[in-house]
């Protein structure tokens, strides 16, 4: 057996869709996953239980498997080294989307003479030629994209229109939760033994990380993630739309699916949770279900084809020249501004937070507090049981943070506090106060740049408003909050 096939732990796909039994499986903890950053407990009981879970998948039907552990296989040089001990020579994986992973694969396959094929991903609903053809010659813009896919995947298109006579239903998706509404009940699964066995794995090994361990909240075989997404399309799907951007500080998932740590592990891949959701298209309300399919078919695949064909520009830059360093509140909630602080004790009891609170209330904040986007990177990167660099480059430096202009939008996505409280139950006070003031200073310190965006004149024009005391004011209290010298 001079052939392996390697298995990174977002890559779970079924076991019938690529297995060959005259190939030894190799499964890896790769280190880029495991300790290039304190990555969140959660994150890496997930990573390790549905690895393990996907090994004994493979051992009951029979083939071959070694399991490198993080611990005895600390770096893919190791990895490799093993791989030669074992006479392989020719390897087979599938494109991980991961440039690093990708260069350090063929790095060392290259060093030790050893072949690589490399295969699709079915983790996407486009093949990369797919995205380099259609981006040859149309323009980054997501609306366009968007509707392209809807009409070549013949997804709600009835009689060659968008049902319901428009493509997007966003403007309905917009409203705050009701007081006293309560979203269903999630029925999370119980820890099986694989779960139990990364939880002792993690807290011996990285005690010291970020997040509270248990309890763990996620699926981690294909049963019990095809159980979850059964159970959002039966009790939360139809009034994902209506809420879809509502924040509330007593239900932190609100009517949103949470399948983003099941489709960007493979434990669920895009083609299996659209058809098991178009099997219940007239049952659900129209902006529900479009809102849902512009995040699978839409944002989805359009962020990783800006990561695929741009990424590597846009990951260096820095539009606002920005600096400043997270401080440790971020990792402890104690920023003292109330909408931060619950955010981040959401994400350190699991490893979430859904994608409004991510980019209007952490992205938006750590904009308006001048901070450097590759800190911006980092801490979404060990914080979210989700997060990997294809999913973050474009959302941190092409969406939430601007860094690199008018890639993904026309302009920044910041406000002050009053969009907070008008989609929250939030209650005012001093944090908001200190909101404003960021906000405004950023307005003040950034006008030049956008005097030269339209979409920032309503904007310019209040700030003209504001007397140089009222300004004044802006500066001193956020200087005091961001600890700078006078």
């Amino acid at each position: 057996m001079d052939q392996a096939f390697l298995i990174f732990p977002h890559q779970l796909f079924e076991i019938n869709f690529h297995r060959k039994k005259n190939q030894l499986i190799c499964l890896i903890e790769e280190p880029l996953l495991f300790n290039q950053y304190k990555f969140h407990k959660q994150k890496l009981i997930f990573h390790r239980a549905s690895l393990k879970a996907y090994e004994g998948q493979l051992l009951s039907k029979g083939f071959n498997c070694i399991y490198f552990d993080q611990i005895k296989f600390p770096d893919t040089e190791e990895i490799f080294k093993e791989l030669v001990k074992n006479k392989i020579s020719q390897i087979t994986y599938i494109d991980p989307t991961d440039e690093w992973l990708s260069k350090r694969i063929e790095k060392n396959a290259s060093i030790n003479g050893i072949k690589t094929v490399v295969e699709n991903s079915p983790m996407f609903l486009n093949t990369k030629k797919n995205l380099e053809d259609y981006f040859s010659d149309n323009k980054f813009h997501m609306a366009d994209f968007y509707s392209h896919e809807r009409k070549r995947l013949d997804l709600m298109i009835d009689n060659g229109k968008p049902r319901g006579g428009k493509w997007s239903f966003d403007n309905e998706n917009r409203k705050r939760l009701p007081k006293n509404h309560t979203p269903p009940t999630i029925h999370f699964p119980q820890p099986n033994e694989f779960v139990m066995e990364a939880f002792n794995y993690v807290e011996k090994n990285f005690s010291a990380n970020p997040g509270t361990a248990m309890p763990f909240l996620y699926p981690v075989t294909h049963r019990e993630a095809q159980t979850w997404l059964e159970f959002f399309i039966s009790q939360r799907l139809n009034l994902f739309g209506t809420y879809e951007d509502a924040i509330s500080s007593k239900h932190p998932f609100v009517y949103h699916s949470v399948l983003s740590p099941l489709l960007n592990s493979g434990l669920l891949i895009p083609e299996e949770v659209l058809d098991k959701v178009m099997e219940h298209q007239y049952e659900i309300p129209i902006n529900a279900l479009e809102g849902f399919v512009r995040q699978i078919i839409g944002w989805r695949e359009y962020m990783r084809a800006v990561y695929q064909l741009k990424g590597n520009q846009i990951r260096t830059e820095n539009y606002f020249n920005h600096k400043r360093k997270l401080p440790l509140s971020f990792w402890d909630a104690s920023t003292g501004i109330l909408p931060v602080d619950h955010t981040i004790s959401n994400v350190l009891n699991n490893s979430y937070s859904h994608h409004i609170e991510r980019l209007m209330i952490m992205g938006n904040f750590m904009l308006l507090c001048e901070t450097h986007p590759d800190e911006v990177y980092k801490w979404f990167m060990e914080m979210y049981i989700d997060a990997y660099d294809w999913v973050m480059v474009p959302n941190v430096y092409g969406m939430s943070q601007f860094a690199a202009g008018q890639v993904i939008t026309t302009k920044p996505y910041i406000s002050g506090s009053n969009y907070i409280l008008k989609m929250s139950d939030y209650p005012r006070g001093p944090w908001a106060d200190i909101w404003d003031s960021l906000y405004w200073r950023f307005i003040d310190l950034h006008k030049k740049k956008f005097q030269r965006n339209p979409r920032m004149t309503l904007m310019l024009r209040q700030l003209e408003k504001k007397d140089k005391q009222t300004i004044k004011g802006f500066y001193e209290k956020t200087d005091k909050f961001l600890g700078v010298e006078s």
